[in-house]
C-alpha cells in the first residue's frame, strides 16, 4: 500500500498546488471545496499506472492524472445540480454551499485548469477533448432519452463513466511515450474498469447505508435516474456479475498492453478485481 500512498500523496499535492494559484480568491474557495473534499483519486491513480506499466516514469504521469481528477470533479458538479443532490463526499455539494451560479464557474474552472495541465502535449489535448465531449453526449442522453434496456444503458456507462477512465489510462500511456496501439488497449483497459465501477456504483445505491456510503443513498430510484438495476429485471447479484463480466474484458485487454510485469501492471490488475467488490 506505500507503493500506492506515495503515488496518492504526489496527486494531491499537485492538485494542491494547481488550485492555490487559482484566481480569484472566491473561485479558489470554490474549486477547492469540490476538489479538496475528498475522493478515491482513482482516474490519476490509472493514469500514472498507466505510465508506469507503459515504461515511464511517475512524475511524468501526475499533470495529466490531475487534469483528468479536475475534469471528473468539474462533471461532478454538474451531476449534483442536475440530481439536487445536496452531499457529496461527505459534504456540502457546491450548488448547496455558494449557489448554482457559483458552482457552474467552479465547474467551467476546473474545466480550465484541466485544460491548461493537458495543452503542452497535443495527444494528451485530443484525448482529453474526446472524452469530455463523450461525458457530454453521454449526460445529454440522460436526460432527454433514458435507456430502457440494458443494452442501451452500457451504451450510457460507456459514454458517461467509460469515456474518463479510458482517457485516464490512455494519457498515462501517452505520458510514457507509448505507441498508439498501447495507447488503445490501455483504454480499452479502463473503459471496461469504468464499466464495471459504475454498475457496481448503481448496485451500492441500491443496497449500502447512506453513512457508509458518504452519499445519499437510493437517488437512482427517486430521481428516475437510469442504473442497471432500474432498467431491467436484473437482481443487485446479477448486476455484480455484469460488472465482473467487465472486470474480465478488462483484464484481457491488459494482457495485450505486452507490458512488462511490474508493480504497477499489479495494481492495475488489482483495481479490476476491486472495482467489482469494494463498498465505498
Amino acid at each position: 500500500m506505500e507503493y500506492l500512498e506515495r503515488r496518492r500523496d504526489r496527486i494531491e499535492s499537485r492538485l494542491e498546488a494547481v488550485l492555490a494559484d487559482v484566481e480569484p480568491a472566491e473561485l479558489r474557495e470554490q474549486v477547492e471545496h469540490v476538489s479538496l473534499s475528498g475522493g478515491k483519486r482513482v482516474r490519476p491513480t490509472v493514469t500514472v499506472l498507466a505510465c508506469e506499466a507503459a515504461g515511464g516514469e511517475a512524475a511524468d504521469a501526475v499533470d495529466f492524472g490531475v487534469g483528468i481528477e479536475l475534469v471528473h470533479n468539474a462533471s461532478l458538479v454538474v451531476d449534483d445540480i442536475i440530481d439536487e443532490s445536496d452531499v457529496r463526499r461527505g459534504v456540502s455539494a457546491a450548488h448547496a454551499e455558494f449557489g448554482h451560479g457559483p458552482a457552474i464557474i467552479a465547474s467551467d474552472g476546473l474545466l480550465g485548469e484541466a485544460f491548461n495541465l493537458f495543452s503542452a502535449e497535443p495527444r494528451a489535448l485530443t484525448i482529453a477533448a474526446d472524452a469530455v465531449a463523450e461525458l457530454g453526449e453521454g449526460e445529454a442522453t440522460e436526460l432527454v432519452a433514458q435507456p430502457s434496456n440494458e443494452s442501451e444503458y452500457m451504451d450510457l456507462a460507456r459514454r458517461k463513466t467509460g469515456a474518463l477512465f479510458r482517457a485516464a489510462a490512455k494519457l498515462g500511456a501517452v505520458a510514457a511515450g507509448a505507441d498508439a496501439e498501447t495507447v488503445a488497449a490501455f483504454g480499452e483497459y479502463a473503459e471496461h474498469v469504468g464499466i464495471a465501477f459504475q454498475i457496481r456504483d448503481d448496485v451500492l445505491d441500491a443496497t449500502a447505508d447512506a453513512d457508509e456510503l458518504g452519499k445519499p443513498t437510493g437517488q437512482d430510484a427517486e430521481m428516475e435516474r437510469p442504473s442497471l438495476v432500474q432498467v431491467t429485471d436484473l437482481t443487485p447479484e446479477d448486476a455484480n456479475e455484469r460488472a465482473r463480466a467487465q472486470s474480465d474484458a478488462a483484464l484481457e485487454a491488459l494482457e495485450r498492453t505486452d507490458a512488462d510485469d511490474s508493480q504497477a501492471l499489479a495494481y492495475l490488475r488489482d483495481l479490476a478485481e476491486f472495482v467489482v467488490v469494494r463498498e465505498r
